[in-house]
C-alpha cells in the first residue's frame, strides 16, 4: 500500500469518530431512555437552542476501542456540551449522556473535568451556563485503577461556584440525580424538575443497604418532595418541553453577566395604564382574603409574569415581571394562605429571591400584606425567627432599589422585611392600608388582659379597646407625620411603580458588577 499523500486518511477516521459520538450510548440505550419518555442530551439541546446555532466541545473525548492498533469502534463520555444560542443571546449549554454508564461521572477520567471546563467557558465568556442534570455523582468502577480517592481531591463544585458570581445559572433535573450532580443542581439559580425527575444524595439502592427502606426514587427525591416539600427545587415542569420554556422564560428576565443591566422589552401596554378593578379588589372586611396573583396580573405589562418556587412556601409569591418594559423582581403576601403570615418555609423563599434580585441588578417591589411571623408551637419548632430574621438580612443587605406597596396589613417584623430600612425607604400606601408593631386585635388581649378580665363583660370591654384604638390606625394619619411617603389611589399603582423603575435602572448602571462573597447562596 502506498503512502497517503495527504492527510484525507485522518480526516475520514476524524468523520468516522463524529459519527460515532453522535450514537451515544448505541440505539437500544437511546430507545430506552426515549421509551421511558426521556428526552436524550442531545435531543434536550436540541430544543432548548436556536436552530444550527449549537458548537460542542469536546465531542472527541471518550473510549477507544482498538485492534492491532488499528482504531475500532469509539464510545463518548457521558457530557456532552458547548457552545450555542438561546432566542439570540450567547449561552454555554451542557448535561450529562445517561445513555452512556448511566451519566455517572468517573473521576479516573476527564469526564468530570470536562463539565466543569464548560462552567469556567460560561464565565470567562460571561454567558449564561444552562444545564440539564441526569446522572449519578460517582461511579465505584472508578476505584478499579487500584486506590481510592479523597472527595477533596477534586474541585467540583468550585467552577458552578465561580461561574454563579458572574452569569445566570440554568439547571434542569431532567431525569434521576444522586450524590454530586445532584449537589451541583443545588447551585443554579433557576432549578426545574421534569416528572420523571428526581434528586438525592443517595438512591433507593444506597438507602435499602443504609436503612433497610424500601422506597421509590420519586418517594426519595421527586417533584412532591423537593419542589412542594423541601423546596429544594425551584419549578415543577409538565414535561420535558415545558421544563425547557420555563429556562427560557427564566433566562428572558435575567441580564446576560452582573456586568450587564437585566434585558428591556419594549411593550405597547401604557406605563399608565388604570385598572377599575385594583379600587375593589381588597375587601374591606380586614379579615377577608383576595387573590395577590390577579391583583399583579392587574399591574404588569400584558398580564404576564413568572412566578418562583409556586408550591413552596406560599404565603408568599416570588416572581420576575416587566412594568414599562423594564424587569421587576416581585415579592407578594399571599392573603390566601395563612393571612400572609411569614412561615420558615416562605422566608426563606422570600430571602433567596432578594438575593436573587440583588445579585442580577433588578430592582425589587415588595406588595405588603402581611400580619407578621406565624405564631403558634409549629412556627417556634420550625425557627421561625431565625428564618424570618434571614429575610431580613436579604432585604437590608441588597443594594437594588426597592420599593414598596402596602395594599392592607404590615405589622411586626415581617412588616420591616418589606422595605430596607439600611436605605432610602420609599413606600406608599393603598387606602386600605393597615400597619402598626402589633396586629390590634391580638395586641389589646396581651396589651390590657388585665383590664379586660377585670371587667363585667369581658369581651364588650375587649371590643371597645380595640374600637378605640383602630381609629387612630387611620393611613391618612401616617401620612400626615409623614410616616409614610405616599398614599396612593390603587388604580395608579402601575405608574407609581413604573416612574419608580425608571429611576431605579438609572441607579442600577452606576452599579453593576459582581457583589460580595455571598452572591446567591443555595
Amino acid at each position: 500500500m502506498s503512502e497517503p499523500t495527504n492527510w484525507q486518511p485522518e480526516v475520514d477516521e476524524l468523520n468516522l469518530r463524529r459519527r460515532l459520538a453522535l450514537k451515544m450510548g448505541g440505539e437500544e440505550r437511546v430507545n430506552r431512555q426515549r421509551e421511558l419518555g426521556k428526552l436524550t442530551i442531545r435531543d434536550r439541546i436540541d430544543a432548548l437552542v436556536d436552530p444550527g446555532s449549537f458548537h460542542e466541545i469536546g465531542g472527541l473525548a471518550g473510549y477507544g476501542t482498538y485492534e492491532d492498533r488499528e482504531f475500532r469502534d469509539f464510545t463518548p463520555l457521558p457530557y456532552i456540551g458547548g457552545l450555542a444560542k438561546v432566542d439570540g443571546r450567547s449561552v454555554v449549554v451542557g448535561g450529562e449522556d445517561f445513555t452512556v454508564g448511566g451519566g455517572a461521572a468517573d473521576i479516573s477520567t476527564q469526564e468530570r473535568f470536562k463539565s466543569l471546563f464548560l462552567a469556567d467557558m460560561a464565565r470567562e465568556y460571561r454567558v449564561p451556563l444552562i444545564v440539564f442534570h441526569e446522572g449519578a455523582g460517582a461511579n465505584v468502577a472508578a476505584e478499579g485503577d487500584g486506590h481510592g480517592h479523597l472527595p477533596s481531591s477534586f474541585d467540583v463544585f468550585g467552577p458552578d461556584i465561580r461561574a454563579g458570581q458572574e452569569v445566570p445559572l440554568v439547571f434542569g433535573a431532567s431525569g434521576s440525580t444522586a450524590g454530586g450532580v445532584a449537589a451541583r443542581v443545588m447551585l443554579g439559580h433557576f432549578t426545574v424538575m421534569t416528572p420523571q425527575g428526581a434528586l438525592f444524595a443517595g438512591g433507593p439502592p444506597l438507602v435499602k443497604r443504609a436503612l433497610g427502606l424500601d422506597i421509590t426514587k420519586d418517594q426519595l427525591g421527586g417533584p412532591d418532595i423537593h419542589v412542594a416539600q423541601s423546596g429544594a427545587i425551584d419549578n415543577r415542569a409538565t414535561d420535558e418541553y415545558d421544563a425547557i420554556d420555563q429556562m427560557k422564560t427564566f433566562l428572558s428576565y435575567m441580564p446576560q453577566n452582573v456586568y450587564q443591566q437585566p434585558p428591556f422589552k419594549a411593550t405597547d401596554d401604557p406605563p399608565d395604564r388604570e385598572e377599575e378593578a385594583l379600587l375593589s379588589i381588597v375587601p374591606r372586611k380586614r379579615t377577608r382574603p383576595y387573590n395577590m396573583l390577579k391583583l399583579i396580573k392587574l399591574l404588569v405589562d400584558d398580564g404576564e409574569f413568572f412566578e418562583i418556587k409556586p408550591e413552596f412556601g406560599t404565603t408568599v409569591h416570588t416572581l420576575f415581571a416587566r412594568i414599562g418594559g423594564y424587569v421587576v423582581g416581585i415579592v407578594a403576601n399571599n392573603p390566601s394562605m395563612l393571612a400572609g403570615a411569614m412561615t420558615a418555609d416562605s422566608a426563606d423563599k422570600q430571602g433567596h429571591f432578594v438575593e436573587l434580585c440583588d445579585h442580577f441588578h433588578i430592582p425589587i417591589v415588595f406588595i405588603a400584606d402581611v400580619p407578621g411571623f406565624m405564631l403558634g408551637p409549629q412556627a417556634e419548632a420550625t425557627g421561625t425567627l431565625r428564618h424570618g430574621m434571614r429575610a431580613y438580612w436579604a432585604t437590608y443587605l441588597a443594594s437594588v432599589p426597592v420599593f414598596t406597596v402596602i395594599t392592607r396589613k404590615n405589622y411586626g417584623m415581617a412588616g420591616q422585611a418589606t422595605a430596607n430600612v439600611g436605605t432610602m425607604n420609599y413606600r406608599v400606601g393603598w387606602p386600605s392600608g393597615d400597619w402598626g408593631s402589633i396586629p390590634i386585635e391580638g395586641g389589646v388581649a396581651a396589651a390590657y388582659r388585665r383590664e379586660i378580665e377585670s371587667a363585667p363583660d369581658p369581651d364588650k370591654r375587649r371590643r371597645e379597646i380595640e374600637e378605640h384604638l383602630l381609629q387612630f390606625r387611620n393611613p391618612f394619619r401616617t401620612a400626615e407625620a409623614f410616616g409614610i411617603e405616599d398614599i396612593i389611589d390603587p388604580r395608579q399603582t402601575r405608574s407609581y411603580i413604573y416612574r419608580f423603575l425608571e429611576h431605579a435602572y438609572d441607579t442600577i448602571s452606576t452599579t453593576l458588577g459582581v457583589k460580595g462573597k455571598a452572591g446567591v447562596r443555595p
